[in-house]
C-alpha cells in the first residue's frame, strides 16, 4: 500500500513541481517583461521629455502631426485656455458682433471654428464692413474651392490691415484647419480696424502648443499669445476722430460743441415740452434718444417698444440699443458707440451719437 501510495504520489508531485516550475518561469518572464516595459516606458518618457519639454497635460499630438514635413509648424490651443472665462467672453462678443453685422444676410454663427473655416462668413463680414464686393464663388464645397475663397478674402484683409501696422497672425492653412487662435486674431483685427461698436474684453491671453519638426524630431513648446490688450491701446488703433482731438487738445471748445448740440436737440424736444441741460446724464437711459428720433423722422414711437421709466441697467441698454435701431432705419450708419457706454455716461460716446444726428438733421424743422 505504501509503495503504491508512493508510486501514485510521484507523478502528482512531479506535476506540481512541473507546474510550479512553469509558473516560476512564467513569473520570471512576466517580471522581465514588466521590467522591460518599464525601461521602454522610461525611454519613451525620456524621449518625450526631450522632444516635448513643455507639453501641457491633456494635449494630444495627433497622427497627422508626426507626418509633418521637415521644418513645418503647427499651433494648437492649449485645452486649459479653451476653458478660460475671459477667452470664452471674447468668443461670445465676437460671435454676437458677426451675427449683428450679417443679420440681413440671415447668417447665424454659433461656433467660430466650424462656421469661419471655409471663408463664407469671413467673405460676407469683410464685404459688409468694407462695402467692397469680392470676386469669389458664393458657395464652395470642395477643399480647393474653400481655400481659393479664403485666399481671396485674406489677401483683401491683409492689403487693408498691413499698412496700418498689423502683424498678420493668420493664413489660409491656419484658418482652414480651424485654428481658433488664428480665427480670433483675424476677427479682433477687423473689429478694431472698423471700430466695431463692441467692447472687447481686456488682457485676453491664451497658451498655445507650438509643434515643430526639426531633423525628423517633433519639438514642442508652450507659448502665450496676447489676443487683446487694454481698451485704450486697442482704441489707439482707430483713426482718431474730431472728438478725440477736441477732448485731448481743445477742451476749452468742448462747451461750444455741447451748447450747439443742446440747442439742436431742444429745438425738437421742446415740441414735447421736454428740455435737455446735461448731455451726459439726460440721454443715458435712452428715452430722449428714442423720442428725438421719432421727432426727427416724424413718427410716433409706440410706448410698448421701450421703457418710458427704465429702472435697471438692462432696461436702459435696451432703450439705447432700440434708439440705435431707429437711427439705422432712418438711413444713418450704425453708431460707433456701444449702448452700454452711453448708459455708463461716457461723454465721448454720447457726443458721437448726437453729433451724428446733428450732421444728418441739422436742417430739419
Amino acid at each position: 500500500m505504501s509503495g503504491t501510495a508512493n508510486t501514485s504520489a510521484t507523478p502528482q508531485s512531479a506535476k506540481m513541481k512541473k507546474d510550479e516550475s512553469f509558473l516560476g518561469k512564467l513569473g520570471g518572464t512576466l517580471v522581465r517583461k514588466k521590467k522591460s516595459k518599464e525601461v521602454s516606458d522610461l525611454h519613451e518618457e525620456g524621449k518625450n521629455a526631450i522632444n516635448a519639454p513643455m507639453l501641457p497635460t491633456g494635449t494630444e499630438i495627433h497622427p497627422e502631426d508626426t507626418l509633418m514635413e521637415e521644418n513645418a509648424e503647427r499651433i494648437m490651443l492649449d485645452p486649459t485656455s479653451r476653458e478660460n472665462l475671459k477667452f470664452k467672453d471674447l468668443l461670445k462678443v465676437l460671435i454676437d458682433w458677426i451675427n449683428s453685422e450679417l443679420e440681413e444676410d440671415r447668417i447665424i454663427v454659433k461656433d467660430l471654428e466650424e462656421d469661419c473655416y471655409d471663408g463664407q462668413v469671413l467673405q460676407k463680414l469683410f464685404e459688409e464692413l468694407s462695402g467692397r464686393k469680392l470676386n469669389v464663388a458664393e458657395v464652395t464645397q470642395s477643399e480647393i474651392g474653400q481655400k481659393q475663397k479664403l485666399q481671396t478674402v485674406l489677401e483683401a484683409v491683409n492689403e487693408l490691415l498691413r499698412p496700418h501696422g498689423w502683424t498678420i497672425e493668420w493664413s489660409v492653412d491656419s484658418i482652414h484647419s480651424k485654428n481658433l487662435v488664428a480665427i480670433v486674431y483675424l476677427l479682433v483685427a477687423l473689429a478694431m480696424h472698423f471700430q466695431a461698436p463692441i467692447r472687447l474684453p481686456e488682457h485676453v491671453s491664451v497658451q498655445v502648443v507650438v509643434i515643430k519638426k526639426r531633423e525628423g524630431i517633433l519639438q514642442t513648446a508652450l507659448v502665450t499669445k496676447e489676443l487683446t490688450s487694454t481698451t485704450e491701446m486697442m482704441m489707439g488703433r482707430f483713426e482718431r476722430d474730431a472728438f478725440d482731438t477736441l477732448l485731448d487738445h481743445a477742451p476749452d471748445k468742448l462747451n461750444v460743441v455741447k451748447t450747439s448740440l443742446i440747442t439742436f436737440v431742444n429745438k425738437h424736444l421742446n415740441k414735447l415740452n421736454l428740455e435737455v441741460t446735461e448731455l451726459e446724464s439726460q440721454f443715458a437711459d435712452g428715452v430722449y434718444l428714442i423720442l428725438l428720433m421719432g421727432l426727427l423722422e416724424d413718427y410716433f414711437v409706440p410706448l410698448y417698444n421701450f421703457f418710458l421709466t427704465p429702472e435697471s441697467f438692462e432696461q436702459k441698454v435696451h432703450n439705447v440699443a432700440f434708439a440705435f435701431e431707429l437711427m439705422q432705419d432712418g438711413g444713418l450708419k450704425k453708431p460707433k458707440a456701444r449702448p452700454e457706454d452711453v448708459v455708463n455716461l461716457n461723454l465721448k460716446s454720447t457726443l458721437r451719437v448726437l453729433y451724428n444726428l446733428f450732421t444728418n438733421y441739422k436742417n430739419s424743422d
